[in-house]
């Protein structure tokens, strides 16, 4: 068995800026939601916070697994959105809602059905833009 020599990471240094990019990209991310539910209101800051909320998702995908397809990242943050929000319709998100802030921002409290097409929205917006910077040349291209 062969040791790892010391001082060389794991993980290929591509794999760690993207994950960099991704994490940056998730801060922005939270940065531009609070910022439109400050600046905005009522049914735009909520819509845009859904799409966004995907969007967040999707980039905590690639910082997990930083070689993702853009393709399956998208899907893999919309299928978990569409399940927080269909979860929603069994009010055990809304009973954990009561007791901790953590558990309504992640959860929210109450099902509303126009939030399953902003979330398809916010998928649709980070495919794009993770595709757009993938390499022409990448497997990760789509």
């Amino acid at each position: 068995m062969r040791e790892k020599p010391q001082g060389r990471s794991s993980i290929p240094g591509a794999a760690v800026a993207v994950r960099a990019a991704a994490a940056a990209a998730a801060v922005l991310t939270v940065a531009a939601g609070l910022g439109v539910r400050s600046a905005a209101g009522g049914e735009v800051a909520e819509y845009a916070g859904d799409a966004l909320y995907t969007v967040l998702i999707h980039t905590l995908v690639v910082v997990l697994v930083p070689r993702v397809r853009p393709l399956t990242a998208a899907g893999v943050a919309l299928a978990f959105s569409w399940a927080v929000e269909l979860a929603q319709l069994t009010g055990l998100p809304a009973e954990l809602s009561r007791h901790s802030t953590a558990a309504r921002l992640v959860l929210g409290s109450t099902f509303n059905a126009p939030d399953l097409l902003w979330y398809a929205v916010g998928a649709a917006l980070a495919w794009a833009v993770h595709a757009g910077l993938a390499s022409p040349r990448s497997p990760a291209r789509c």
